[in-house]
């Protein structure tokens, strides 16, 4: 019994020097940038904040960087049952045929609304027939959603008349059109004068040369609660490429490396080097390939802070 008690107590006191160990790895002095593995724990082993209506996952992040099954959610066959296509779901901020800030999914289909759906009205005027030329976007319980560059208060949730749940962006519920076979396409832009690619904030989106540029946030733009950054440029997070989703607060803090592009959901402040310091930008939306270059980051950004 003795050798029992000796082992317990042993066990404690290493798991107290873990503890410890971690404590003081994750503290971090005014100033100063917060140390990697923290980041790589928020980014590879994030905590899900469940919704208490459809029982869905949020996570930040892409569905790559999350480890997603890339055989099921938004990337399974056409002919996957439901219960597989609403393993994951991905909506993140993007390009749609030069409209940007855009949504599109985890496959880079765009993402629309129906101007017939009433706004925060809790309910989809697009069922049966419809349905099937605008698949609604839908979840279960136990789903991992990914909203890189999507602010968590604006998604939500209506019940349909199958009784599946399907998210809304800004209280507009949100479709796809089957049209749409890859990414990049808006062939269901306008469609009917009723039919429209949703930006993040669930309004219509703009070509890019209408968006604001770098250091030229939208007004009213709400500081950021966390970007996801990609090695790659124009978003990219698969093949050589991966991404990163971190929360974002008012003190600086580092990346590994340099990332060449970036999907915040509000305002950051982005810089050339460690420690916040070089040159810097901030940017309020979506930083790929084609508007990296006026921000003259060549080796990627490396340090940012809540803006």
């Amino acid at each position: 019994m003795r050798r029992k008690q000796v082992g317990f107590v042993a066990a404690l006191f290493a798991v107290g020097v873990i503890a410890l160990t971690a404590c003081g790895q994750g503290a971090a002095t005014s100033g100063s940038a917060s140390p990697a593995p923290e980041q790589a724990q928020s980014a590879e082993n994030p905590e899900p904040e469940t919704d208490a209506q459809s029982g869905v996952d949020f996570l930040r992040g892409t569905a790559n960087s999350n480890k997603a099954d890339q055989n099921t959610g938004d990337r399974a066959p056409e002919s996957a049952s439901t219960e597989v296509r609403q393993k994951w779901v991905e909506l993140r901020a993007g390009n749609a045929g030069g409209l940007e800030p855009a949504v599109v999914n985890g496959k880079g289909l765009s993402v629309y609304w129906f101007s017939d759906d009433p706004v925060n009205g809790g309910v989809s005027n697009c069922n049966g027939e419809c349905a099937k030329t605008w698949p609604p976007i839908t979840v279960t319980k136990g789903t991992r959603l990914f909203l890189p560059g999507i602010r968590r208060e604006n998604i939500g949730f209506i019940k349909r008349l199958d009784g599946q749940f399907q998210v809304t962006i800004g209280g507009r519920p949100v479709y796809l059109f089957n049209k749409d076979k890859k990414a990049g396409d808006i062939l269901g832009q306008n469609v009917g004068g009723k039919w429209f690619v949703i930006n993040p904030e669930g309004k219509r989106a703009v070509p890019k040369a209408e968006a604001p540029k770098p250091n030229q946030p939208a007004p009213d733009t709400k500081p950021a609660n966390s970007v996801t950054f990609f090695s790659g440029k124009n978003l990219k997070d698969f093949g050589d490429s991966f991404a990163v989703g971190v929360k974002v607060e008012a003190k600086c803090a580092d990346l590994r490396g340099g990332f060449q592009s970036l999907s915040p959901d509000g305002a950051v402040k982005i810089w050339s080097e460690p420690g916040c310091k070089g040159k810097s930008a901030v940017v309020s939306g979506p930083v790929d390939d084609t508007s990296a270059a006026p921000i003259g980051f060549p080796d990627g950004v490396k340090s940012y802070i809540r803006a």
